[in-house]
């Protein structure tokens, strides 16, 4: 018939949408999308026109929408029900945009965290001059079980997930300046997380000024053998401690394999004596 001249054979209708012919089948099976015109011998053809129905039926599938709903609205649909499903999914492809750059930013924060550690000097002791930080701190931890350590800590990161606070940074521990001046570097005081000033009302601030900043590698059940070097470099220096303790892993699990490879940084407000 002169008119088949007009459609599109399987393979080329397949070709245009870039799929494979079972696909097309497939949509046809489940009355999805039926070809325009069936031959006596069963050949299937499409028309021009039913590419954009394929792309759509594409899009919706992209973005989460089953089969059986797509042929349900395809088949039932008015343009006020298109206008308003579409709308719907716009505001979910927007929420899924935001998700995918908050990702991205995570894994941009994450590997150039990486990168700086790799130039780092790990074996020498500096005083650095430090800008104001943001953080968000978890449920006290001070003289907490085992068992309340680690329930505390899984909620602190499932917040951070939940409140899409997390960009990338380390969770870190803060030790208060009394621990620390005591040798109790084992007992934390909160968990904390750096976050940009704007996601938080009532942020912790890191406080400008002067940190004794070091580098432990190993595990951290040895971490006190760094924490007694750090103090006889300040005292070396006319340095004195005046403010609390911030541990941050700067190599952990995610770069390299074995607790012996991790390098936890601490940083200590200090100021002269």
């Amino acid at each position: 018939m002169g008119f088949t001249k007009k459609l599109f054979a399987t393979g080329e209708f397949a070709d245009l949408c870039g799929v494979k012919k079972q696909t097309l089948f497939h949509y046809d099976e489940i009355g999805l999308l039926k070809p325009e015109y069936k031959n006596e011998n069963g050949y299937r053809y499409y028309s021009v026109q039913q590419a954009e129905v394929f792309s759509v039926i594409e899009m919706l599938k992209e973005i989460g929408m089953p089969l059986a709903e797509i042929k349900n609205f395809l088949h039932f649909k008015t343009p006020k029900e298109t206008i308003a499903l579409l709308t719907e999914k716009e505001e979910m492809m927007k929420k899924k945009i935001m998700k995918m750059q908050r990702t991205q930013l995570i894994i941009q924060n994450k590997k150039k965290h990486i990168e700086e550690a790799l130039r780092l000097n790990f074996d020498r002791f500096t005083i650095e001059k430090m800008g104001t930080e943001y953080y968000v701190l978890s449920e006290s931890i001070l003289n907490c079980s085992d068992k309340e350590f680690t329930k505390l800590i899984m909620s602190f990161i499932k917040y951070t997930k939940r409140e899409r606070l997390d960009t990338g940074y380390p969770i870190g521990g803060l030790i208060r300046q009394e621990q620390v001046e005591e040798g109790d570097y084992w007992n934390y005081s909160h968990f904390y997380m750096r976050v940009a000033q704007s996601d938080l009302a009532e942020p912790f601030i890191k406080k400008a000024g002067k940190y004794v900043v070091g580098y432990h590698k190993g595990s951290y059940v040895t971490i006190q053998e760094t924490y007694k070097k750090m103090k006889n470099y300040l005292d070396k220096e006319g340095y004195r401690i005046c403010g609390d303790s911030f541990e941050e892993y700067v190599i952990d699990e995610v770069s390299v394999s074995g607790e012996n490879n991790y390098v936890t940084k601490i940083m200590i407000q200090v100021e002269e004596k």
